[in-house]
């Protein structure tokens, strides 16, 4: 009895990180994964993350453990968060080409998310879904909360990160780096649908008697989706390049709250 009450309160800690984890990061956060398998999952691992660092540690039960509990939930939403920042990435660059398209009119419900979403950024998030599941990105997902308690074990300083402004300074960063991703990805689209707009300027100019609005909304629909056709060939190389920036992303936030490993 005395084993199980000093191993309670150390499981709890974990299970806290794990399923705030789990509230956030990419594929697992769906609203199509049910919440028992979301739940059932986070007990799993964290009883396996208990059984290789949790045994012999002891943790205060006095009221300081809420404060043990916060500090466990932050870290597990913050590695969750970094992760979908970067995932979101797909979403703003297709919300890019929708506004330059003409799609930016006409959302679609996403079914990951149960959010509204542009219509290319839906198309190519499920592809990049797809292409995350194939190259077995969840478990490299798995694989980083388990492998956190390395870098940020139970007797971390997360509260002194947040104080020095290190752990701020790495999210604004982060979060420059998502739009800079963002706008590189639409860059192609944006930039040839941009110089359609200049091509049916000077056709204004010239030619005053066609009625440009007419023609102009089909045309960018048009050279738009050809342009898509040509750069699908591409995705995998692209999204590729995104998830090891999003995998490296999460390495430097462990860095930033935690110590490397020896």
């Amino acid at each position: 009895m005395n084993m199980v009450l000093q191993s309670l309160p150390v499981f709890l800690l974990i299970f806290c990180r794990i399923t705030s984890f789990f509230v956030v990061v990419p594929v697992f956060s769906s609203k199509g994964v049910p919440n028992i398998f979301k739940i059932g999952i986070s007990f799993f691992i964290s009883v396996l993350v208990f059984l290789t660092y949790g045994i012999h540690q002891q943790i205060p039960t006095d009221l300081s453990y809420v404060l043990l509990i916060i500090r466990e939930i932050l870290i597990g939403l913050l590695l969750g968060f970094v992760a979908y920042m970067m995932f979101m990435v797909i979403q703003t660059a297709g919300s890019f080409i929708d506004i330059s398209i003409g799609f930016g009119i006409a959302n679609v419900i996403d079914p990951m998310t149960g959010a509204s979403s542009p219509m290319l950024g839906n198309f190519k998030y499920m592809f990049a879904l797809l292409l995350f599941l194939t190259m077995n990105g969840h478990h490299y997902l798995l694989d980083g909360i388990i492998h956190s308690y390395d870098w940020v074990p139970l007797s971390n300083q997360l509260f002194m990160k947040l104080y020095n402004g290190s752990l701020s300074e790495f999210l604004i960063q982060s979060f420059g780096q998502s739009f800079v991703l963002a706008f590189q990805m639409a860059a192609p689209l944006v930039t040839t649908l941009f110089l359609t707009d200049i091509g049916l300027g000077f056709l204004a100019r010239t030619a005053p008697q066609f009625n440009v609005f007419v023609i102009g909304i089909p045309l960018k629909i048009i050279v738009g989706l050809i342009m898509l056709l040509l750069l699908v060939p591409s995705f995998s190389y692209i999204f590729g390049e995104l998830f090891g920036i999003m995998f490296e992303s999460m390495q430097k936030l462990l860095a930033v709250i935690g110590h490397k490993p020896s």
